[in-house]
């Protein structure tokens, strides 16, 4: 019998490797100007980091979202997308698809129902602009060609004329995060700035922490800072206490300035004159020392704070020495301890690091490198802080990325 020929590539004029927030963005909008799109996913389900996202309701920009709550090695890269798309821009398409929502904390969008809204949201755009998708669909080789590149994919070969690796960060790996975004860029000589979980909880060394363990769940605001100079990050946000460490919003949004050997500087009431409040109770009371503490902390952080001073919970206020209430308001205004590590990949929320900035065009998203390559969304080495500054990347980038796509030049 004569040996099958192997299949013919399918072309199109862009194949996008990932489908995610970015990923289905630029290609809907791509696609919708006409070019013909390709997306492939290895995962079997669509876009799980959007659906777990948000406590499962999506908070999906931020209404207040600038550049200068993005990190990066290049900080002024995000400028020009940003600019170009804004959460304005995504908050009308959301409504334009008739989803509700709602602003839950400091310019936070969520949407009212589910995170699938805004998954139904980027499908229809797809299908607005007949946007092709292979999932699950894993990739095995990309090569540059003469016209674009050729891809191995286990649904077969594929030829395209643009290539965008919008393949996500090394966050919760359970739902499918790869680092194959990272490896194609280092095919095509970029640098990677190295990545790192971010958004993320701290974890101390379990003999410091031992006293701390019996808190866990407990939560309040606080003030928390790290660092110095230009690289300086400072919070007022809640923390919650956990088995190992700390968490909540004001330590995930810390942890994407901290590094190794770098103490946290809380201050546990930011909003109170702790060491007033004290002397004043102190002159027109005779509660006891824990008792008047829980007024201000949740009663099991006050025990363990007086116990952890030797201070005695029971001695009436009258009877506690000024020096010891002193010590006391400093201790919780100025509470310094240093983590040991993060939770890691499996509990971050996004990755910091990733395909350096400094060899991509900020208009366009597309490599200095490799003529018809991009680089979008989380791969890319731009970080928000927590409260949708991240999914408004993954729009600002896509969108700029798709706007410069071009269509392939009809055959002769």
């Amino acid at each position: 019998m004569p040996t099958a020929l192997p299949p013919s590539p399918l072309h199109f004029d862009a194949a996008i490797l990932g489908a995610g927030a970015a990923g289905l963005f630029c290609a809907g909008i791509a696609g919708q100007r006409g070019l013909k799109v390709l997306v492939i996913d290895h995962a079997e389900k669509l876009a799980e980091k959007i659906r777990i996202s948000g406590g499962g309701r999506c908070n999906f920009t931020n209404r207040d979202a600038t550049p200068a709550q993005f990190l990066s090695a290049n900080p002024h890269f995000c400028r020009s997308a940003l600019a170009r798309y804004t959460p304005a821009d995504f908050i009308a398409l959301v409504r334009r698809h008739g989803i509700g929502f709602h602003e839950k904390h400091k310019g936070q969008l969520f949407c009212d129902d589910s995170a699938e809204q805004i998954i139904d949201l980027l499908v229809a755009e797809c299908e607005a602009g007949g946007v092709q998708r292979w999932q699950p669909c894993s990739l095995a080789a990309a090569r540059a060609v003469e016209g674009g590149f050729e891809l191995d994919t286990s649904a077969g070969p594929v030829r395209c004329t643009q290539f965008v690796v919008a393949s996500g960060g090394l966050s919760i790996p359970k739902i499918g995060a790869t680092d194959i975004g990272h490896r194609l860029a280092r095919q095509y000589g970029h640098a990677i700035v190295p990545p790192r979980p971010a958004l993320v909880p701290l974890t101390f060394d379990a003999s410091l922490w031992a006293p701390f363990v019996p808190l866990a769940g407990a939560s309040l605001p606080v003030q928390v800072a790290t660092g110095s100079g230009k690289a300086a990050g400072r919070f007022d946000e809640d923390l919650l206490f956990t088995h190992r460490g700390l968490s909540g919003p004001a330590v995930l949004q810390i942890s994407s300035f901290w590094q190794p050997g770098q103490p946290l500087r809380l201050n546990l009431l930011p909003a109170d004159d702790i060491a007033e409040q004290l002397r004043q109770a102190k002159a027109g009371s005779r509660r006891q020392l824990g008792n008047a503490l829980a007024g201000l902390l949740p009663q099991r952080l006050a025990d363990a704070w007086l116990a952890r001073l030797d201070l005695d919970a029971t001695r009436p206020l009258p009877e506690v020495r000024d020096k010891d209430l002193q010590r006391l308001a400093d201790s919780l205004a100025r509470w310094e301890i240093t983590p040991t590590g993060t939770e890691g990949w499996r509990k971050a929320e996004v990755t910091a690091g990733g395909v350096d900035t400094r060899e991509l065009d900020s208009r366009s998203m597309a490599s200095q490198r490799q003529p018809g390559l991009y680089f979008i969304g989380e791969v890319v080495d731009v970080t928000g802080w927590l409260g949708g500054y991240n999914f408004q990347w993954a729009w600002a980038s896509a969108a700029a990325c798709a706007q410069s796509l071009a269509m392939a030049p009809a055959p002769a």
